[in-house]
């Protein structure tokens, strides 16, 4: 992911179109992507399907909390001590990690702090200037649209951030299996008649941005699995032995666990 600026402000996007400002459903990719959409929103939605969504998922659905926490910060082990969390650990350490097979399996789940580069990072930095950050995957994307139009108003502002994945030297890949995933927030917003809000300082529905992801969910939907399988964070997750995460990734709306970051965790509501 590219490497954020001094100014947590900042944003390269000089154009101020690229906020997507006329509409109240906005759609971008990773930290720099956040930066541009999301001041302003009423709630930043953040994407990481393989895996850092996907486990706060689960670890809701079993009545635990998660405190996302920055990827490789020195300070993680003090801050797990001082909340009495255990801390994720690497895939292969054998205990709790970003496998969201290693949650469900667990012995014992009431709490764990889960750093990760990509969607623990983006929740941990947006909780400073949105008011409402969720993590949403495939599992539980049902569940938030369902939320939100239960519990925000008409012209609430939707920042929704696909997490993406990182290239070796640090930057932004996008990753299909996030747009797939915003796409089924965006769809299940939809089916819920949330989004297409006319504000009459001219704000206006879903970004062509959100839309293009819900066409995307759309077009994959009928073989969710075997798309998660075959793109590339899958293949490389299968390909490393962890094929039962991008099974549990692919559970499509068994989970109604809706994760919202409350006082730095997310905690089941």
């Amino acid at each position: 992911m590219n490497a954020p600026s001094s100014n947590p402000r900042h944003t390269r996007s000089a154009n101020a179109a690229h906020r997507q400002l006329p509409f109240t459903v906005r759609l971008d990719w990773g930290l720099e992507g956040a930066r541009t959409v999301a001041p302003g929103a009423d709630l930043a939605v953040v994407v990481d399907v393989l895996s850092f969504s996907t486990c706060v998922s689960v670890a809701l659905d079993r009545g635990a909390a998660v405190f996302p926490y920055p990827w490789r910060d020195t300070s993680a082990e003090d801050f797990a001590a001082r909340h009495h969390a255990p801390l994720a650990g690497p895939r292969d350490g054998g205990g709790l990690s970003l496998s969201p097979a290693s949650l469900r399996g667990a012995e014992f789940l009431e709490k764990v702090v889960l750093p990760s580069p990509n969607g623990s990072e983006l929740c941990h930095a947006l909780a400073r200037d949105v008011p409402l950050v969720a993590a949403v995957c495939l599992r539980n994307a049902a569940a938030t649209a369902d939320w939100m139009g239960a519990n925000l108003p008409a012209e609430a502002v939707v920042a929704v951030v696909a997490a993406g994945e990182r290239w070796p030297d640090g930057t932004l890949r996008p990753a299909v299996e996030d747009q797939i995933g915003a796409g089924a927030f965006i769809a299940g917003l939809v089916a819920a008649g949330k989004g297409g809000y006319e504000a009459g300082d001219g704000r206006h529905g879903y970004a062509p941005e959100a839309v293009a992801a819900m066409a995307v969910y759309e077009s994959a939907e009928p073989r969710l699995r075997e798309m998660l399988q075959h793109c590339s964070s899958g293949r490389e997750l299968c390909g490393a032995g962890y094929a039962e995460d991008v099974d549990i990734a692919a559970e499509l709306d068994q989970s109604d666990s809706v994760a919202i970051l409350r006082d730095g965790a997310f905690r089941p509501l």
